[in-house]
């Protein structure tokens, strides 16, 4: 039994100042703060060719697509902030998930996938905050074993709602992100059997405002 939940947070785009990338560390700093053990990873530290059969059969697995995928097999849940594109996901998202789904050493393509546990979160400039982008996410994860949970948060307006050190705008929205990352945190600990140790007082303040 692991001592605490292990999570993967990252975002769906590979920008240095990506509003989901702020959004996922807000989550994030609520899921460590409710005691669970997260890994932050960036996409563009795993930059991937778009996927292609007759590339796989030629060169097999792109490195960096292994190396995701044993990141998401050690770890039992996943934190996603996801851009919305033309009304999906972004493309970058989209091939990372098809490469990590291929078969690996006769091992099944779903393993990273099946029985995660994942909350989905989005920000974008529009209206909808991303909010269309997170319907074809789910189904997505959805068909491939994953336990996406219920609770979502799309933030609005997002080049308004982010203040310059990455914390949003406000307060009740900041703590509702939060609460989903705990939320994470708490449903895991329940499905595996482990107890939470939250971080200690003195350390929220400055978790909180991580940007």
């Amino acid at each position: 039994m692991e001592a605490k939940p292990k999570i993967l947070a990252f975002a769906g785009s590979a920008r240095e100042r990506s509003y989901n990338k702020m959004l996922v560390r807000i989550a994030t700093a609520g899921a460590r703060r409710a005691g669970a053990e997260v890994t932050m990873a960036d996409l563009r530290d795993f930059p991937m060719p778009i996927y292609d059969g007759d590339l796989e059969s030629r060169d097999g697995i792109p490195a960096n697509a292994l190396k995701f995928r044993h990141l998401m097999m050690a770890h039992q849940g996943l934190l996603i902030a996801s851009p919305e594109y033309n009304s999906s996901i972004t493309p970058l998202l989209k091939n990372t998930i098809d490469w990590i789904s291929r078969p690996v050493g006769g091992e099944d393509g779903l393993a990273p996938f099946r029985n995660k546990v994942a909350t989905l979160l989005s920000a974008s400039p529009g209206g909808f905050g991303g909010l269309r982008g997170l319907v074809h996410l789910r189904a997505i994860l959805g068909n491939i074993g994953v336990i996406v949970l219920p609770d979502q948060l799309a933030v609005a307006k997002a080049h308004e709602a982010f203040q310059p050190e990455g914390t949003l705008t406000d307060p009740k929205q900041h703590a509702a992100v939060e609460a989903l990352g705990a939320n994470l945190a708490a449903t895991l600990a329940k499905l595996h059997g482990q107890t939470l140790m939250p971080e200690p007082e003195e350390r929220r303040h400055d978790l909180s405002r991580i940007g």
